[in-house]
């Protein structure tokens, strides 16, 4: 059976493989740092969402351990 799913290079990629190309040829005088960026910002964004589901989770966890905490002294309460 076939994987119908893409395996080509992304945009971020093939952004960045023309801006080496260009820095290469000598058509664009960027520091490094610019001209690798495309490939580090598909890294720095997927860290971000992973970064952002870690707080939003650490946040879920506490509200829920406050909420069963309160549920607990209501019950010992009677």
């Amino acid at each position: 059976m076939e994987d119908s799913r893409s395996g080509g290079i992304g945009v971020l990629g093939l952004l960045g493989v023309v801006f080496v190309t260009l820095k290469l040829t000598g058509y664009i005088d960027w520091s490094w740092w610019y001209v690798t960026m495309p490939f580090w910002l598909g890294l720095a964004f997927g860290l971000s969402l992973l970064l952002f589901a870690g707080i939003c989770f650490g946040i879920a966890g506490i509200i829920g351990s406050m909420s069963t905490h309160r549920t607990r002294r209501r019950r010992n309460r009677w």
